[in-house]
């Protein structure tokens, strides 16, 4: 049982460092740069060159925005996102979004933890199969036996990893004059295949399963903190635990969109400069490297791939799990032990097992990354008008509804993932 607003709004809350001040934000901008992610962004740098770095700058406040937005759903109704669902709408809509939101996420997983497999392989030689089992099992572990507050921190410290794609800056000629005018004064092509490109950098970027765990991860906060309480119950503890959240989500999303910019120029200037335009995977984005790049490149890209699908997996995982365990009224929570929420813990091993399985029967996971990239931005848009919605709704937020600010951003986020979704299908094949 929650403590109530008057026993805790005397309470200071104590966070200590910079790590301890940025919650949930900072994992999920983070595992944004997966694996598949980086097989995306990576495609999309070789394909196009510096054509999409405007992408990262303009997707950044809409990303930002609408994860803001599915965090304070889950601070202010002490639920996540999918409990809130199953309360306020239709059972059709909530089983809808979890089912398509398992789909995507367990063939992330898959793909996520091959890339891991393969970039090891290419450092060390090896078995493949052997470091794919490895790794998925390493990740379920993690899971299932680290309790979430000694689990979190070590997550967090995992996201450091990222910067091994600003390292390789160093390794290359950088020609900044051209970046800045690609960057801030583009040229947008409307091709399909351009549109179609930027529905899976935004469907990598503005993705639903990170809208499902950054709202279930806030009420882990709350829950794990005894100062804090749901603000729909403890209104006056608004403004300190909604400012912790603001500041966390908007560093997170600028974290993972710095890196994904540097991946996409890093495939622009190394790979597309040299004539290497058909990237798929991540793996083979480091395997390009090396000739070009040189070993530091490619080491540094091949020891990234293995940080943020270490990072990234959970997330998938978890985020599966709390979708799939709220809309089914289980005991959720990485916090709680596994015999108190066997539901919760099954969608997890199932999703990792199956992702494990989709690499033993050699699943081609090429385009199945961008597609499900594409997949996930289609997707997007519907569930964006449903968490906007659910936002503005007194019944839901009490006196928490969105700000001005928050329906701006929301709803643009919403309008420019359905139009592009829109003009891809329109273009495609043009």
């Amino acid at each position: 049982m929650r403590r109530s607003a008057l026993t805790v709004s005397a309470l200071p809350i104590k966070k200590h460092g910079l790590l301890g001040l940025i919650g949930p934000g900072l994992i999920t901008g983070a595992s944004d740069d997966d694996p598949s992610g980086i097989a995306t962004y990576s495609q999309v740098g070789s394909q196009f060159g510096m054509g999409m770095l405007w992408t990262m700058v303009f997707s950044y406040p809409l990303m930002s925005g609408i994860q803001e937005i599915s965090a304070r759903v889950g601070r202010v109704t002490g639920h996540g996102l999918a409990e809130s669902l199953r309360k306020h709408y239709p059972k059709w809509v909530l089983f809808t979004a979890v089912g398509l939101l398992q789909v995507a996420n367990t063939i992330n997983i898959g793909a996520d933890i091959g890339a891991m497999g393969a970039a090891l392989h290419l450092l060390i030689g090896g078995p493949v199969q052997l470091y794919v089992l490895g790794f998925g099992l390493l990740c379920l572990g993690l899971q299932i036996f680290i309790p979430y507050r000694r689990y979190v921190p070590y997550l967090k410290w995992l996201c450091l990893g990222l910067f091994a794609y600003v390292g390789i800056l160093f390794a290359v000629k950088i020609p900044w004059a051209a970046v800045l005018h690609a960057t801030f004064l583009p040229r947008v092509p409307l091709t399909g295949p351009a549109l179609t490109a930027i529905v899976a950098i935004l469907g990598t970027t503005i993705s639903p399963y990170l809208f499902f765990w950054q709202a279930s991860e806030e009420v882990e906060e709350q829950e794990k903190d005894p100062t804090e309480d749901a603000l729909i119950k403890a209104p006056n503890q608004g403004r300190r635990q909604l400012g912790e959240m603001q500041s966390g989500t908007w560093i997170g999303m600028a974290f993972s969109n710095g890196v994904a910019f540097f991946i996409i120029l890093t495939a622009a200037v190394v790979l597309n400069a040299h004539g290497i335009k058909d990237i798929q995977t991540s793996s083979q984005a480091a395997e390009a490297l090396r000739p070009v790049a040189g070993r530091f490149a490619f080491l540094l890209f091949s020891l990234g791939v293995i940080g943020t699908g270490l990072l990234a997996v959970p997330v998938l995982a978890g985020s599966s799990a709390y979708a799939m365990g709220e809309a089914g009224q289980w005991p959720v929570g990485l916090e709680k032990k596994p015999k108190a929420a066997r539901g919760f813990y099954w969608i997890i091993a199932v999703s990792t097992l199956v992702g494990i399985g989709l690499n033993v029967v050699h699943l081609d996971p090429v385009k199945a990354l961008f597609w499900s990239a594409v997949v996930n931005g289609v997707v997007a848009a519907p569930l964006m008008v449903v968490i906007m919605l659910m936002a503005c709704r007194k019944d839901v937020m009490g006196k928490f509804t969105l700000p001005m600010r928050l329906k701006v951003l929301g709803w643009a986020a919403t309008a420019v993932m359905a139009a592009v979704t829109v003009g891809m299908f329109v273009t495609f094949g043009s």
